[in-house]
């Protein structure tokens, strides 16, 4: 081993020597290459080319090198040894400066005629034509070779910036000007050369009028500075254009001091699209901001709310009555604007019963519909300053005679109607140019039982005849407006309380998901429903209070969000899991969450509670916008969801026949 050892530290001894002679072989070819190359560079220039220099430097009177050369090969070995190691200035002797070779040559100077140039600035001529009339006064000159009276009509001049005409060119300040009463001065400063014609001088002359004018338009200088009575004032000020600009003024305004954006946009006319909420994607649930007025919304419970699809920013919501404030109207319709961080109504509308539902009439954004306690139908109309409805329905037995809970505009642009549904059992079918009498009546009863009490209404993706309505008892119902089986055709049982919100799935992407919907309820839960199957695809469980409202989200397949009567807001998204919500958030005030709704977007939640607040949440992208494979994960999903309730049934059954056995063996 030892031997091994030592073998290797011999070799390697070896190899590091080779190296060090390479080194210094490559070190030493270093040095030959860079004097070879001196020597070459010094060698180099041809004797001729350095006679040359030499003659040039002679005639310039400077030493040649080839002399100074010479010089300083000829000096003793003491000096050049000296000049080796000391400056140039101290190695060299005065003598060896003196010598006549190295003597400067002294120059020689001669006169010479030198020619001079002058160039003249570049002259800027403009022309100018007078007026064809003979010239009077002492500026009038005769002009050369003139062919019309004497008089040349085409004056050139000359911009010359020295001059102060364009300061003192007005007339009568005597400045030497054109237009002055003493032209010496500007006869003086013209150039040689150049006519000189008298310009005429342009004065400013009243229009003829007579004294009937003069009076009539001193008189009306003297009514608009005449100041106007109290009695005028109010005039104007309760007139319908003052009103009307009044409004809208104060609401520019209002806009102006809260907002660095543009505030000019007209919600009775114009239209710019664009969502104004900003989408935040950090977190899943995150506050964005909350609507409230001190007058209008205290101790007011939020009945419904429902978003302009015209103006994505507007949401309007509809409130019950104030028990505080007796003389303030029971019903109130506020329209908010998400557009603007300004924490009053866009819009305030108001009537004598307490406002259960208000919908925006889709295909006119300028009206609300609302739905009172009193079973009448109300129609709001933004572009009229009045605050009341500009139509209602009568209180007659042919209509509503108890509250209505719920309405929907469905149809298309040419053709559609109100569908109002009332806890008296019937659905009204509304033309919204005549609110007198509903167009249609339908009695909601199922197989000649009593009238189905129903609370909530909703129709299927792209349908206007057949809806789902929620009862008191906790039965849903399927029903038909039109056709041989017009009424109630099938009914859902499930819930063991009165269902307070159902809403349908969307059904859009490339997969149908139309036959779901979702139904919430104060028996403290949430079921899916399949309008295939009677009995509950899955119940959610979740919660400890009353589940007040359910809506889908309006672009992902699987996420829904629900608010109950602790003030909390789920989202569960059914593709991550069925057992716990997917993102959770619960309001400061602890007042109860009675209502939820979708932007267009998907992006923002409101949810409405029962002390007059609205709040807004962003909702992350992460959890709102969906993925490619979120359909295809939600057939899974609900596949799963069928065969555990089956499984469930199956067991159920087993141990049903189980007990019963046992009971029948004693």
């Amino acid at each position: 081993m030892s031997d091994r050892k030592a073998e290797l530290e011999r070799k390697k001894a070896k190899l590091a020597q080779i190296r060090a002679e390479k080194e210094a072989r490559r070190k030493e070819r270093e040095a030959l290459d860079s004097q070879s190359a001196a020597q070459n560079a010094l060698a180099g220039l041809r004797r001729d080319e350095r006679q040359e220099i030499d003659k040039n430097l002679e005639s310039l009177g400077i030493t040649p090198v080839a002399a100074v050369v010479d010089t300083i090969s000829s000096l003793p070995p003491s000096l050049s040894d000296a000049s080796a190691n000391s400056t140039p200035d101290t190695s060299l002797k005065p003598e060896t400066l003196s010598s006549p070779r190295l003597r400067r040559k002294r120059p020689q100077l001669s006169l010479v005629a030198v020619q001079t140039t002058n160039i003249p600035p570049k002259e800027s001529v403009s022309y100018s034509k007078n007026t064809q009339t003979e010239e009077s006064g002492n500026d009038a000159i005769p002009s050369r070779g003139s062919r019309l009276g004497g008089f040349d009509y085409y004056t050139l001049t000359y911009d010359e910036f020295d001059d102060g005409y364009e300061e003192d060119s007005l007339p009568g300040l005597g400045s030497g000007s054109p237009s002055s009463g003493s032209p010496s001065g500007y006869l003086s400063k013209l150039p040689p050369g150049i006519l000189p014609h008298g310009m005429p001088e342009v004065k400013d002359v009243k229009p003829a009028t007579t004294q009937e004018e003069e009076d009539k338009k001193k008189k009306e200088e003297e009514r608009k500075k005449k100041e106007l009575s109290e009695e005028e004032k109010n005039v104007i000020m309760m007139s319908q254009p003052f009103q009307k600009f009044f409004d809208r003024a104060t609401k520019i305004v209002e806009r102006a001091l809260s907002e660095d954006i543009n505030v000019f946009i007209d919600y009775t006319g114009g239209y710019e699209d664009g969502e104004a909420l900003e989408d935040k994607t950090g977190g899943k649930l995150s506050l964005n901001r909350f609507f409230y007025d001190d007058r209008w919304s205290k101790n007011r419970v939020i009945t419904s709310m429902d978003w302009s699809t015209q103006f994505p920013e507007l949401l309007a919501s509809s409130y019950n009555n104030n028990p505080e404030a007796p003389h303030e109207p029971d019903g109130v319709c506020l329209i908010w604007n998400t557009r603007y961080k300004k924490d009053t109504p866009e819009t305030i509308f108001h009537c004598q019963s307490p406002v259960m539902t208000a919908v925006f009439a889709r295909f006119h954004p300028n009206l609300i519909l609302g739905g009172t306690y009193s079973g009448q139908i109300v129609l709001w109309d933004n572009r009229n300053n009045k605050r009341t409805p500009v139509q209602r329905s009568p209180l007659s037995a042919s209509a509503h005679t108890h509250p209505v809970y719920c309405a929907k505009v469905v149809g298309t642009q040419n053709a559609h109607n109100l569908i109002t549904i009332s806890t008296d059992g019937k659905m009204c079918s509304w033309s919204l140019d005549m609110l007198a009498q509903p167009q249609e009546t339908l009695e909601l009863q199922h197989k000649q039982s009593k009238a189905v009490a129903t609370t909530c209404l909703t129709f299927p993706q792209n349908d206007v005849n057949n809806f789902l309505v929620g009862s008191e008892e906790g039965t849903i119902y399927t029903a038909c407006r039109h056709g041989s089986r017009a009424g109630v055709l099938d009914l859902f049982e499930g819930h063991q309380a009165p269902v307070t919100g159902i809403d349908t799935h969307n059904g859009q992407g490339h997969l149908d998901f139309s036959h779901l919907f979702l139904s919430s309820s104060i028996d403290w839960t949430v079921k899916l429903w399949s309008l295939k199957e009677n009995k509950p695809l899955y119940s959610f469980e979740d919660n400890g209070d009353y589940v007040f409202d359910v809506a889908w989200s309006p672009i992902h397949p699987a996420l829904f969000a629900t608010v109950d009567g602790t003030g909390r807001l789920d989202l569960w998204n059914l593709n991550k899991d069925t057992e716990v919500a997917s993102a959770t958030a619960t309001i400061e005030n602890g007042a109860a969450l009675n209502r939820i709704t979708w932007t267009q977007s998907g992006l923002h939640v409101a949810a409405g509670d029962d002390l007059g607040k609205i709040w807004i949440y962003d909702v992350g992208e992460q959890l709102a916008v969906p993925q490619q494979d979120d359909y295809n994960k939600f057939v899974n999903t609900l596949l799963e969801l069928k065969n555990n309730k089956i499984e469930e049934d199956l067991d159920r059954g087993l141990s049903g026949a189980g007990h019963h056995s046992l009971s029948s063996g004693r």
